[in-house]
């Protein structure tokens, strides 16, 4: 990977936004690679496409690109909240590139983030836009990644150090079991990762996990039987290699 921008790309183009989306759209497609199959090059769709920016020929991978100049940080400014939503939602939505680049406009992060990671609960709603504005009443919104599992933080370039793609492949295809759940077994999986996760140790116990009831209760008003559950998605969690089980309750991440 040559982490430089192809600054001839922007060659003819006066508007800021627009040399931006060209230039990173252009190192994207000159020099990453599909991060589930390895392929390269990506290729492009045609510009202003909804659903994505660039797709594998071989897996069939989406992709769409976020790019921002300046330090990485966990929010992202996006477009309509209601169209995130309905996005993210649906079968088709796309897996998700984040790029950052400094003044010398040299790509320091690149990570993806798989499809399977994106919920609801990450799209932060904005307030309208005052009725003196030109677009009154339109509501954006931010993504907010810090709510996103360690394991839905892929890395391909991180800070400025390129990360080995075999990593890269085995990390994206790690987590591919989640496409297969619904929205609410997807949703239990998550937290429950969340939640070890926010666990400082390496091993773990019931009562460490157990420890996240009320606010598993909180998100899960429905559920009478929140311990149950939690003991039902560390098993499946276990079984998908994800933690291990040391026997007598305790677990251990699985790094």
């Amino acid at each position: 990977m040559d982490l430089r921008f192809n600054l001839a790309l922007a060659e003819g183009y006066k508007s800021n936004s627009q040399i931006a989306r060209v230039l990173t759209e252009g190192w994207v497609k000159q020099n990453s690679y599909c991060p589930s199959c390895g392929e390269k090059p990506l290729n492009d769709y045609e510009n202003n496409r909804p659903v994505a920016d660039f797709h594998c020929l071989k897996c069939s991978e989406e992709f769409e690109l976020k790019s921002k100049a300046g330090k990485f940080s966990n929010t992202i400014t996006d477009g309509a909240y209601n169209s995130m939503i309905q996005r993210i939602t649906s079968e088709t939505n796309p897996n998700f590139f984040f790029l950052t680049y400094d003044k010398n406009l040299t790509v320091n992060n690149f990570l993806i983030i798989p499809k399977q990671f994106f919920t609801p609960d990450i799209i932060i709603k904005r307030k309208p836009l005052s009725e003196t504005a030109k677009r009154a009443g339109w509501i954006g919104c931010n993504i907010d990644i810090s709510k996103v599992s360690e394991l839905g933080k892929i890395f391909l370039i991180n800070n400025s150090k390129i990360i080995n793609p075999e990593n890269v492949q085995t990390a994206f295809n790690k987590t591919i079991f989640l496409r297969d759940k619904s929205q609410e077994s997807k949703g239990w999986l998550l937290d429950i990762l969340n939640c070890i996760e926010s666990i400082p140790k390496t091993e773990f116990n019931l009562a460490d996990i157990y420890s996240f009831e009320d606010k598993l209760k909180q998100k899960h008003p429905n559920n009478n039987f929140i311990k149950d559950k939690i003991r039902q998605q560390l098993q499946y969690l276990r079984d998908k290699g994800i933690i291990e089980f040391n026997g007598r309750g305790t677990y251990k991440k699985v790094i």
